[in-house]
């Protein structure tokens, strides 16, 4: 770093420092340490430079400063260029028996374990977000601002209830930030095969099949999703896939919220979470829950049953002859991995009885309800004799595309059902591929 750049970063840290001075002493300390382990992480390794970059940071030296360095180097025999917060714990208490460190790691970016870009520090994550440092850091809000803030117009999300859920969508510019993350780092990192939510090449059809003909089918709901995945998993999943510590934090900023008090008052709300409605989210829920889906796995050979998961929604099926111990256990499983089952939405259907999983029936092989097809059928003939604004009660923006998508929806995996299907679609005047009246 140059002479120059040491400069600017000093003054910053130093406006950092007189920020907290009106706060308490353990926040001033706190800050203190944080702003010289950022700093001593950006010299070279060795007594000289530690102790004129940490001049640099406090404008003096004082006579605690040279004890710190001492202790420090004793702790680290390399640069713990991962891990600035646990350098920071040692330089706020340097009286204490240092922390001792059998391995430093050297470089910024741990072993990968996946091909997953690297991202050594915070200036390389802006760079690769396309965005400065400071609207990396203003985007990330770290420290609660923003979602403090008073005026809604100010926050990155927007906040909807649908029934009993709350849908968090982030604004554009970070919508945009959080569609990079997914695309570009999250894409690499591998679910677990029995994942059919959200996956390139999985479906519900994929989710349901595995479930048709069988003796029992059970259906178990977890509640809070997304809310139950916490920053703290997300941001363990970050460091698994090698991240550095600062940038593995930053990541998790960019893609969990913590919903302001005056949108709800729920505990998990507060507690920052996986917001629905940001594109990162799901695909974070399904690897945060892989080791749920390993588990529910052996749990379903143990039963001899199949399981399948598609989002929140976990199925189970097989020759059952105790479905109710299934439940327990899995409802178990669940509990020391962070999720909750809802009990209302748990249902065991019997082949006498209609086996339904995502909106499909699986007694025989995954299909909507006759009802719903023949319901789909009757708007058809509606849009065929009287047009498509006749048949458009509810007011879709783009009608024809609904219906098309509807037709997509009750045809997969029924040639019969689609040839008709696709007949009336003609009829109506609707090119299905355009999906739009020619």
């Amino acid at each position: 770093m140059s002479t120059a750049a040491h400069r600017r970063r000093a003054s910053a840290l130093r406006a950092t420092l007189r920020r907290h001075d009106r706060d308490s002493s353990g926040h001033a300390a706190r800050a203190v340490a944080g702003a010289l382990a950022d700093a001593f992480l950006t010299v070279d390794w060795a007594r000289g430079p530690l102790l004129e970059v940490g001049r640099e940071v406090l404008g003096r030296r004082p006579r605690w400063l040279g004890p710190v360095v001492t202790a420090v180097l004793r702790a680290y025999r390399e640069a713990p260029a991962d891990r600035p917060r646990e350098l920071a714990e040692l330089i706020s208490a340097p009286g204490r028996q240092p922390i001792r460190v059998r391995r430093a790691t050297a470089t910024r970016t741990v072993r990968q374990r996946w091909d997953s870009p690297r991202v050594d520090d915070l200036a390389a994550l802006a760079e690769f977000l396309a965005v400065t440092p400071d609207e990396l850091d203003w985007f990330a809000d770290r420290r609660g601002l923003n979602r403090r803030h008073p005026d809604p117009r100010v926050r990155h999300y927007a906040y909807t209830w649908i029934g009993d859920r709350l849908i968090e969508a982030p604004k554009s510019r970070l919508k945009a930030l959080q569609r990079r993350v997914l695309d570009e780092l999250l894409g690499p990192l591998p679910v677990h095969p029995f994942a059919h939510g959200f996956v390139p090449g999985r479906s519900v059809h994929t989710f349901a099949a595995p479930h048709a003909g069988q003796v029992t089918v059970v259906r178990i709901d977890l509640r809070g999703y997304f809310s139950s995945v916490t920053a703290g998993r997300v941001y363990g999943l970050w460091r698994t896939a090698g991240y550095p510590e600062p940038v593995a934090h930053a990541l998790t900023a960019l893609c969990t919220t913590a919903t302001p008090h005056a949108v709800s008052r729920r505990v998990e709300h507060r507690t920052p979470h996986l917001p629905q409605g940001a594109p990162t989210s799901p695909a974070l829920a399904n690897l945060v829950t892989f080791r749920l889906d390993r588990r529910l796995a052996g749990l379903a050979a143990r039963f001899g049953a199949t399981y399948s998961r598609y989002a929140d929604d976990l199925a189970f099926s097989g020759p059952l002859r105790q479905p109710a111990r299934l439940v327990a256990a899995v409802t178990a499983v669940a509990a020391e991995e962070g999720f909750r089952v809802n009990p209302a939405k748990t249902r065991v259907r019997g082949r006498g009885d209609q086996q339904r999983l995502a909106g499909l029936v699986v007694n025989d092989r995954p299909a909507v309800p006759r009802a719903d097809y023949d319901r789909l059928r009757a708007v058809l003939h509606h849009a065929a004799r009287d047009g498509l604004d006749a048949a458009n009660r509810d007011g879709h923006p783009d009608f024809a595309a609904h219906l098309t998508g509807l037709v997509a929806w009750a045809a997969h995996g029924h040639p019969t059902r689609a040839a008709r299907l696709h007949g009336l679609l003609r009829a109506a005047g609707i090119n299905r591929r355009t999906a739009t009246p020619p």
